[in-house]
């Protein structure tokens, strides 16, 4: 199994910024190029010629969301978020930040090197010029020393979510009615003026604070009731074995992307 992670790279500090920053950099597994930067080495993945191969593709960016692909390979979708899924042919995957991906790759290709592009959007810069938002994708055999010449496909086959079945139907938990669930929550996502260069997001009127003790240690130290979990409004408290409903209103500029660590979203 390949693991492919391409977080955003700054290089200006977070409280310098006086806007939303554009990233510098796309690091494929912790290696990548930027505009005026140096040929550092990019990350190289290594198949075998009439092998398959199980890729892992998460995204852990901050803001942009990724176009991800490999020059002549098709990308066999067989599981998303941890859920199975019925396999899905495609040549290009539109990954946001959090999310997770396997793919099979048949290393059916000429011996060669390829590029593996994540090219980022909506901000950054665009392309593989010089080996930027790129990584290389090497067979056996080939030349270990270069960089690949290679050209996207023109025959692009995206990937359309709404084509993604689950292999297993689990069936959503709770009754088809409104007021089904047995839990109902609404996050309300803001952006709130601080002063003229600062801004925060909240949800339901709070903005997340790090806390002297990471949440997760609280929890741990079984010294705290869930109720009294720090900061205050950026816990919520669920019953277990209970169907939850999550409202969150659109509309919010400059929003980003939320993810669910661990729980199937129906």
């Amino acid at each position: 199994m390949c693991h492919v992670h391409p977080p955003s790279r700054y290089h200006i500090p977070a409280p310098l910024e006086i806007q939303f920053p554009t990233s510098d950099s796309t690091l494929i597994n912790g290696a990548g190029r930027y505009v005026n930067g140096s040929s550092t080495e990019l990350t190289s993945i290594t198949v075998k010629r009439g092998k398959r191969y199980r890729f892992r593709l998460v995204s852990i960016s901050c803001d942009p969301n990724f176009t991800f692909s490999i020059d002549g390979h098709n990308l066999t979708i067989i599981e998303v978020d941890g859920v199975n899924t019925e396999p899905l042919v495609v040549n290009e995957i539109q990954i946001f930040a959090g999310q997770r991906y396997s793919f099979i790759l048949n290393a059916n290709q000429p011996v060669d090197n390829y590029w593996i592009r994540a090219l980022p959007n909506p901000i950054g810069t665009r392309g593989i010029e010089g080996g930027l938002n790129a990584a290389i994708l090497r067979y056996m055999g080939s030349n270990a020393t270069v960089d690949p010449t290679t050209t996207p496909t023109t025959d692009v086959i995206s990937l359309v979510e709404s084509n993604l079945v689950p292999l297993s139907n689990p069936a959503a938990p709770g009754t088809p009615e409104v007021g089904g669930a047995d839990v109902s929550l609404n996050l309300n996502l803001n952006i709130v003026p601080v002063n003229a260069t600062t801004r925060f997001f909240t949800i339901n009127g709070f903005t997340f604070m790090p806390p002297s003790v990471p949440v997760l240690l609280q929890i741990l130290s079984g010294k705290m009731a869930a109720t009294d979990l720090l900061p205050n409004g950026s816990v919520y408290t669920l019953p277990p074995n209970k169907v939850v409903e999550l409202s969150i209103p659109a509309g919010t500029l400059g929003g980003g992307p939320v993810s669910y660590i661990s729980h199937c979203i129906f």
